[in-house]
């Protein structure tokens, strides 16, 4: 597993490499990623919420994600979403 993780990392360079986006989901909504050359993030649309990449590494800590702009008055700010995330896992009795 290890091995397998190390690869997919170096192959990310300088973006992010297909078969590791093809992995990644959002950890707030478990739903895909989609790369955003343009801000080298990994945007998850079911939520609006866009996550850094630095150095090659996806930044997927629920509190390094930043809200999209969106038109939309019904945006989700990261607190918002962090808040909401903590919610649902404590109703289904998960641990953090």
């Amino acid at each position: 597993m290890v091995r397998g993780s190390i690869k997919l990392l170096k192959d990310a360079g300088s973006g992010l490499s297909k078969t590791l986006s093809e992995i990644l989901v959002c950890p707030l909504s478990k739903q895909p990623l989609r790369f955003c050359e343009e801000t080298n993030s990994l945007v998850s649309d079911s939520i609006g919420v866009s996550f850094p990449i630095k150095d090659g590494i996806p930044c997927l800590v629920p509190t390094d994600g930043k809200a999209l702009d969106l038109e939309a008055d019904d945006t989700i700010k990261p607190e918002d979403a962090v808040t909401s995330s903590v919610e649902h896992e404590a109703d289904r009795g998960g641990s953090h």
